[in-house]
Order: C-alpha cells, then sequence, then structure tokens
C-alpha cells in the first residue's frame, strides 16, 4: 500500500486530469434532457400545426359542400327556370369535383 500511495501522491495531478478529459467526452457528445424536451416540444408543435391545417381543410371543404347544396335546395324552391337550372348544373359538378377529393 505504501507503494501505491506514493505513486498516487506524485501522479495525482495526472489522474485528475484523465478523469476530467473523460468526463468532458462523455458529457460533450450526448444532448442534455433539456435539450430532448426542447426538440420533443418542437415536434409536437409541428404535428399540432400541421393537425390544424389538415383539420381547416376538412371543415372549409364541408362548409362549401354544404353551401352548394343549400344554394341548390333554395333554387328548386323557387319557380325561376333558365337561369336556375343552368346554376344547379354548375353546383352539381362542383360537388362532385369536391366530393372526390
Amino acid at each position: 500500500m505504501n507503494n501505491f500511495e506514493t505513486f498516487f501522491e506524485k501522479n495525482w495531478k495526472y489522474f485528475a486530469l484523465a478523469l476530467l478529459v473523460l468526463l468532458f467526452f462523455r458529457t460533450c457528445n450526448r444532448p442534455t434532457d433539456i435539450d430532448l424536451r426542447n426538440i420533443n416540444k418542437r415536434i409536437d408543435s409541428g404535428v399540432m400545426v400541421l393537425r390544424d391545417i389538415k383539420m381547416n381543410t376538412v371543415i372549409k371543404k364541408d362548409l362549401q359542400i354544404e353551401g352548394l347544396k343549400s344554394e341548390k335546395r333554395m333554387i328548386q324552391a323557387t319557380d325561376r327556370k333558365m337561369l336556375d337550372v343552368n346554376r344547379q348544373t354548375e353546383i352539381d359538378e362542383e360537388l362532385k369535383r369536391l366530393e372526390q377529393k
């Protein structure tokens, strides 16, 4: 034990330096938990934005379809003829196009 103590007393600075270098390299390459949480928050917010965009397009499409259907019902409830028949065919074409998407 005496040899080890004398060796350690002479070279403790090198052991400490080696230990610090190992700790530095170990912690330097890994992302910390805080970084991972921030990345997860950004991903979650991006997913929410994409969901909102998708929901807005679906809602917009549904509103267009319902608006065209109500316009067609209104045209059918009135007694006007020639212009209304043309508009009804346009509405039917738009409805087919929207429902196919």
